[in-house]
């Protein structure tokens, strides 16, 4: 399907992807969507995926963070009371950035020796939407009381590793609903096509399956304190990546 197409040279891409790091630094620190060793984080992680990668991955990857940060917010108070928020006033900080961002900035990287971004668009895409899927799914279903762990099935209470509820498994399929619809997005904007659509449904798949293996790994490793919160999200992030590299080249 023909469409807007937006074209950019090389020095006008560098440029378009410098500004809107820019724009993410003017609006993450007084919005506390970022505390400041985040926006440094935040600011180097975006030159890679916005300059070295491309703006449209930055771009997505950018959704991911204004969506997870309004998630954050759904029900704060009602979070604090339960003790179930993170940080006192719903900002994140480095380890969360590298967490989420750490596999798309290392795809951008790749994307850019191989001089090739459209092979690892879908790879970028399905980690993105891993990691909304998780935040969405943990910050929506927080607040459901009928919580099951996932290894055993039993109930549990909310909050805990592996834990699960049918609000969250709503919310994860939402975030990565969200990711992908932007996605396509872009790329209707970028190539003046959506793409194919029996792709884009995988990959969304994907964002919910990596969702399930952030559960896994939090009952299986967090809980024994073999891994932290920010290493399971980064290895269901990154299984995410390698299952869209896997599907596109079967």
């Amino acid at each position: 399907m023909a469409g807007v197409q937006i074209t950019l040279s090389g020095a006008n891409e560098v440029l378009f992807g410098l500004a809107i790091v820019a724009g993410l630094l003017a609006v993450a620190g007084p919005t506390k969507i970022l505390d400041l060793p985040g926006l440094l984080a935040a600011a180097v992680l975006g030159i890679i995926v916005g300059v070295i990668g491309h703006w449209t991955y930055l771009l997505l990857l950018l959704s991911f963070l204004v969506s997870g940060h309004f998630v954050t917010r759904f029900k704060f108070k009602q979070k604090i009371e339960m003790g179930l928020n993170e940080s006192y006033d719903g900002h994140r900080s480095w380890p969360n950035v590298l967490a989420n961002g750490g596999v798309p900035g290392m795809i951008a990287l790749f994307a850019f020796f191989l001089d090739d971004r459209t092979m690892l668009w879908p790879a970028l895409t399905a980690a993105i939407a891993v990691a909304a899927a998780d935040t969405f799914a943990s910050e929506v279903g927080c607040i459901d009381k009928r919580v099951w762990m996932i290894t055993t099935l039993r109930r549990t209470k909310a909050g805990v590793n592996g834990g699960f509820s049918l609000t969250g498994q709503a919310a994860a399929a939402v975030g990565s609903g969200f990711v992908i619809g932007v996605a396509a997005l872009l790329s209707y904007l970028e190539s003046g096509t959506l793409g194919d659509l029996n792709l884009w449904l995988v990959l969304m798949s994907i964002g919910w399956i990596g969702c399930q293996i952030d559960s896994l790994l939090g009952a299986l490793f967090e809980n024994r304190g073999w891994l932290d919160k920010n290493s399971v999200n980064l290895a269901s992030i990154t299984a995410g990546a390698v299952m869209a590299l896997v599907w596109v080249n079967r």
